[in-house]
């Protein structure tokens, strides 16, 4: 249950602000920043609350730069960002590891980072907010029927014999997470196919030809609109998206912390969790005044205190475990969910998030030049030939037209 935290956030808030740690140069330089945790509310909440704590920054919504990829392409051409926060493992390990020319991460370890349990590339990023991919069913007359979906792997929905909904397009960070859940139980290290088996993708192959496609860019909003019994989601503003349609949605689903007519499909995997971290760049021609300033800013957001109210605002869970115990009483059912992103893979020695990371683009890659995630199933693609296919080939980015 999430605690009444209003009035302790903005007496917090205050309380950082008379302690000095803005240095009296950071209104006066303006703070780059790239995200791709940049939505207009969250742009406007964040430029304001810096304000008001001392800080200039620069951040463009998601109108500007949509995705990681932009986010980081973008910091990468610019060549002028200052601090990066939101992506997740697979691109900060990029990050920390140069694969960027042009982003270079600095040494830096704000005073919070032992109160982020694993969630940090010492030295250099920390993490902000966790999230994860949820499958959600609903149990009234538009969904089960009061049957409760139980499945052991995420691919499991293709043999359900419940509809669900299934997204129109291989990019995204979502997308891309929900594709981890469903190919988690086909790892095989040894297989040409990008180290997922042939049946690994036969399966994802029928997720989406028996999948419904309705058009919208998450799962939620079909979910609500009974077009499906099944869908998928992110965690971070699920509650915040539930409570909103109530008002508006013909059949909206009701509850949120004790939800009457829908719930999470138990599966006895877990779920695939990633965190969104928070870094600073090093930046040619900054001064060291500016770099401090840049520090102070990034020890400021990711403060037990910002984080509250960014929890707060924003219907998130935070990294950081001061913030954790001010804002719920236990943790939410959709935080309690095992965690199968750190479990070891069998036969290689790596977890499974850095499994995906090591293998992602080639993921992208098969799934782009096989025609995954058509948004028409109408003009579906012919199933490939499994068992005829070059897959040294089709882990590779198709040449360019």
């Amino acid at each position: 249950m999430k605690k009444f935290v209003a009035l302790m956030i903005v007496m917090a808030l205050a309380l950082t602000l008379c302690l000095g740690m803005v240095p009296a140069l950071a209104e006066d330089y303006t703070i780059r920043i790239y995200s791709n945790s940049n939505s207009p509310e969250r742009v406007t909440w964040l430029v304001e609350a810096a304000k008001e704590a001392g800080f200039t920054i620069s951040l463009d919504d998601n109108s500007v730069i949509s995705g990681d990829t932009a986010a980081v392409q973008a910091a990468n051409e610019n060549k002028d960002a200052d601090i990066i926060f939101g992506l997740n493992e697979v691109r900060w390990s990029q990050l920390v590891n140069g694969k960027y020319e042009n982003l270079k991460v600095m040494d830096w370890e704000p005073s919070w980072a032992d109160k982020v349990g694993d969630y940090k590339f010492d030295g250099k990023a920390y993490g902000l907010v966790i999230q994860n991919i949820l499958m959600l069913y609903r149990n009234d007359e538009l969904g089960t029927n009061g049957e409760v979906p139980h499945f052991a792997h995420w691919a499991d929905i293709v043999n359900s014999g419940y509809t669900w909904y299934r997204q129109g397009k291989v990019g995204g960070t979502t997308n891309m997470n929900i594709n981890n859940a469903m190919l988690y139980a086909f790892t095989d290290p040894a297989s040409p196919a990008g180290g997922i088996s042939v049946d690994g993708w036969k399966t994802l192959w029928a997720y989406c030809a028996n999948g419904n496609n309705t058009g919208d860019k998450y799962g939620l909003d079909p979910l609500i609109r009974g077009d499906v019994q099944l869908s998928t989601f992110y965690s971070s503003s699920l509650y915040g998206n539930i409570e909103a349609a109530e008002e508006t949605a013909e059949n909206p689903l009701r509850g949120t912390l004790e939800p009457e007519n829908w719930g999470l499909v138990d599966i006895d995997d877990g779920t695939y969790y990633i965190a969104e971290y928070l870094g600073v760049m090093d930046k040619p021609g900054r001064t060291e005044e500016q770099t401090e300033a840049v520090k102070a800013f990034a020890e400021w957001f990711g403060s037990a205190e910002t984080q509250i109210a960014w929890s707060d605002e924003f219907d998130s869970y935070p990294c950081n475990e001061d913030a954790v115990a001010e804002l719920f009483d236990e943790v939410p059912a959709i935080y309690a969910i095992p965690n199968f992103s750190l479990n070891q893979v069998e036969g290689a020695d790596m977890t499974y998030a850095e499994y995906v990371g090591a293998h992602s683009s080639e993921w992208t890659n098969i799934m782009t030049n096989l025609g995954f995630y058509w948004a028409d199933n109408a003009d579906a693609p012919a199933e490939p030939d499994w068992d005829n296919l070059d897959w040294a080939t089709l882990t590779q980015a198709a040449p360019e037209a």
